[in-house]
């Protein structure tokens, strides 16, 4: 009876040491595979080319671009700026300029890809930065704030490259890098070019005016709301008006003090539907123009052109323009590349009044 006991007992052990084994080895298989492709540059240096961008999540994918050192100019920002095309602007500007916005991207990612560019680009030539109202938020920079549902990886935007590999060993990362090994046998195509430029908006061939005016007014009870200006201004008292302040402007300051003189520096304000503005004349707009007013100061301080599309405009107010209330057409896109052209040499701009520029 013992012998048997023991026979099980060894059995059990060769058994576990199997099954041990074969996990380790798998594993190892996984990370080795992983580790080879590599999905998201974690051991890309300077001149060297980035790897193809298989997802979607731009903060995962665009740390390579910056490390890579291809890019001397760089757009930051949201998804409002994410239908600009470098390549467009990178002829106009005589730069090699890389499209890092990033959906829903916070006031804090924004600034950590700004941060990293100001490091890795050995000769910076241009920045343009989208600013959309969430810099203006007076809890913007809690720590609340500073993430999105979208996960996160601040172990790609550091210096330390060692503590990297432990956080790809997950399903995720083996995805990215099947896809990786997909497209190299030519079974997939990239996801986002590599400059960062991806038209994510449906295509135009399939704009349904109504649609888009089911998403422009349905904050709005489904009917279009009454946006013409209120008059007379909605009265605001001197202490509620004292109290104002805009924090994360101050990591904008410090971003862009990162970045050399001789950088060109342009702050967007993206061109938004009216109904995603604060009403004109209310104390919303009131708080908006005050930070408007703070970023202009700041601007100065450091030597950027202000490009302000987010105003009242014969585009702004023009439901056929826009997707929901924040995204336009790419044709509005296309006038904003000309204009921000047209700023960064000097030369002008659309006579409708779609931009307003403000000079240091």
């Amino acid at each position: 009876m013992a012998s048997l006991k023991d026979a099980g007992a060894a059995g059990w052990k060769r058994w576990s040491l199997a099954f041990l084994g074969t996990a380790l080895a798998l594993v190892l298989l996984i990370f080795g595979f992983i580790a080879v492709m590599d999905p998201f540059g974690s051991r890309l240096a300077a001149g060297q080319a980035a790897r193809p961008l298989m997802d979607i999540n731009q903060r995962y994918m665009y740390p390579q671009l910056v490390r890579s050192g291809a890019f001397d100019a760089a757009i930051f920002g949201t998804s409002t700026m994410r239908l600009l095309d470098p390549a467009v602007l990178s002829k106009g500007l005589d730069v090699r300029m890389a499209n890092l916005a990033m959906n829903a991207a916070t006031p804090w990612e924004q600034v950590q890809i700004a941060e990293l560019f100001a490091r890795k680009s050995a000769t910076p030539k241009a920045v343009i930065w989208g600013i959309d109202t969430t810099w203006c938020e007076p809890d913007a920079t809690e720590p609340a704030k500073r993430l999105t549902p979208r996960p996160f990886p601040p172990w790609l935007y550091d210096e330390a490259r060692w503590n990297d590999w432990p956080k790809l060993i997950n399903l995720t990362t083996l995805e990215i890098a099947g896809r990786l090994l997909a497209y190299k046998l030519g079974y997939l195509p990239e996801r986002i070019r590599r400059d960062g430029y991806e038209v994510f908006t449906p295509p135009e061939e399939t704009y349904d005016l109504a649609r888009a005016r089911f998403h422009l007014f349905q904050n709005y009870g489904g009917t279009a709301p009454d946006l013409t200006p209120i008059a007379p201004a909605t009265e605001v008292a001197a202490k509620e008006r004292d109290g104002w302040r805009f924090p994360a402007l101050d990591w904008l300051d410090t971003a862009l003090a990162a970045l050399p003189r001789e950088t060109s520096k342009l702050i967007v304000l993206p061109p938004a539907h009216l109904t995603a503005l604060p009403r004109e004349g209310s104390a919303g707009w009131q708080h908006y123009a005050a930070c408007k007013e703070a970023l202009r100061s700041l601007a100065a301080r450091r030597g950027a052109v202000i490009a302000d599309f987010a105003h009242r405009s014969a585009v702004t107010q023009q439901d056929a323009n826009y997707w929901d209330p924040l995204h336009f057409r790419l044709p509005i896109a296309q006038r904003v590349e000309a204009d921000l052209i047209a700023i960064a040499r000097g030369a002008p701009v659309s006579s409708d009044g779609f931009v307003q520029v403000s000079r240091p």
